[in-house]
């Protein structure tokens, strides 16, 4: 790999990031809120009207963001150069296996960490200047999936920083795993429930963190604080107990 300066990674990565961001975020929510908009209003979770103002405070947040994955991702690079991560490139290096595998590991790692710091961000002593960016839109939509203040976008991104270092991962992987991280931030932000009642208590669901149990997240704050899984929200009791009972209305 030739080695560039600082600078053109960042600039690389933020472009990357930001491009991932408004192509899954705005593409989620001109489909959602324009095009499908009116026939899936029975499926809508917003109970306060729609603000502009608060979209643009997410943007805003969500491109402050990119420039810490940028930053971070520059200095995943720089490191795998020098030979101080865990990234490699050959596929046979560790099979086909492996790679489905590592995937697997990072997105319960990530899901663990994730509970963890979400969890403490909501401690009253630090939510007002970690965590309430992300909250200050209230109903959240797909722009609200990466709308991060600068301490949290630093606690965010360090996990895929540190993973570079306990992990081996294939770049294929490193990938996958922001791509699913972004899609599923969207689909949780969604503000639609796109799935019947019914799928909570389905053996899949429960298990699974969708656009329903996110959003009474950010209407209740000291439930529901995982990424993917709902494992250590049942685990350690922040769960709703009536959660398989709300219905999509």
């Amino acid at each position: 790999m030739t080695n560039h300066s600082f600078f053109y990674y960042w600039f690389f990565f933020f472009v990357i990031t930001l491009a991932r961001y408004f192509l899954i975020a705005g593409g989620a929510y001109l489909l959602f809120y324009s095009v499908l908009g009116k026939s899936l209003a029975n499926k809508s979770l917003r109970l306060k009207p729609l603000m502009n103002s608060s979209i643009r405070k997410d943007i805003e947040l969500s491109v402050l963001s990119a420039v810490i994955f940028g930053i971070c991702g520059a200095f995943i690079i720089s490191e795998y150069i020098s030979g101080a991560t865990l990234l490699y490139t050959n596929l046979q290096e560790y099979g086909l296996w492996y790679l489905v595998a590592s995937f697997v590991v990072v997105l319960i790692l990530q899901d663990t960490y994730f509970y963890f710091m979400h969890r403490m961000f909501h401690h009253p002593l630090i939510f007002k200047w970690m965590h309430y960016g992300h909250h200050r839109s209230g109903e959240p939509t797909p722009w609200s999936s990466s709308a991060f203040d600068f301490p949290e976008a630093i606690v965010q991104a360090l996990f895929f920083v540190g993973v570079s270092y306990i992990v081996p991962l294939h770049f294929i992987t490193l990938v996958a795993a922001l791509i699913t991280m972004t899609v599923w931030a969207v689909f949780t932000h969604l503000g639609f429930e796109v799935f019947p009642s019914s799928s909570k208590s389905h053996w899949i669901g429960k298990w699974l963190i969708g656009s329903m149990h996110h959003s009474i997240h950010h209407r209740k704050y000291k439930v529901h604080y995982g990424l993917y899984f709902t494992f250590w929200d049942k685990l350690l009791g922040t769960e709703d107990p009536h959660y398989e009972n709300q219905t999509d209305t």
